[in-house]
């Protein structure tokens, strides 16, 4: 076999053991980012625990169809690039977030585990809040009963001692 042919064969391996790790992978259209922009989403996706990447597509697809994913075939053209997200299935969206709303980048396509999301998807992944604000917002729902049950055992009690100070005050 020819080196070229081993470095291309280890290269479909790493990027096969990319995939199996990430929580998620997002493909975007680069077209419209120059190189300053460029390095400053790098930057973001690096501070965020997400690696950027070009692949060529035919590698990309090898790479997927040992994952057993053959349903992007298809849609692995023209000039994507890839974000590999590691510690949540949000992180590389929202650090894509902001050149994708200034119109320097496009998403694509994406994959949490083996499911794939639309253009349309992984834009509501994008808009998610984080993880922390999600959690106090489920915990400020479960409260709310609570605490209006309180109030409304508690008011009897209320009347009760105001009609009490009221009837004290007048003496």
């Amino acid at each position: 076999m020819s080196k070229n042919f081993e470095l291309k064969q280890q290269l479909v391996q790493d990027i096969k053991a990319k995939i199996e790790k990430a929580a998620s992978v997002v493909f975007v259209d680069y077209r419209g980012i120059n190189v300053a922009d460029d390095t400053e989403l790098r930057n973001k996706l690096r501070s965020a625990g997400c690696e950027y990447h070009v692949y060529k597509n035919r590698i990309m697809k090898l790479a997927l169809n040992e994952c057993g994913i053959n349903s992007l075939d298809d849609k692995l053209e023209g000039t994507l690039a890839v974000a590999f997200s590691y510690n949540s299935e949000i992180d590389a969206a929202k650090a894509m977030k902001s050149c994708v709303d200034a119109e320097q980048i496009k998403f694509k396509f994406g994959l949490i585990g083996t499911q794939t999301i639309d253009e349309a998807g992984l834009k509501a992944l994008a808009n998610l809040p984080s993880k922390d604000i999600l959690v106090a917002q489920l915990l400020g729902l479960l409260n709310g009963p609570a605490t209006g049950l309180v109030s409304v055992l508690n008011g009897p009690i209320r009347g009760l001692a105001v009609a009490l100070n009221a009837i004290a005050t007048k003496n």
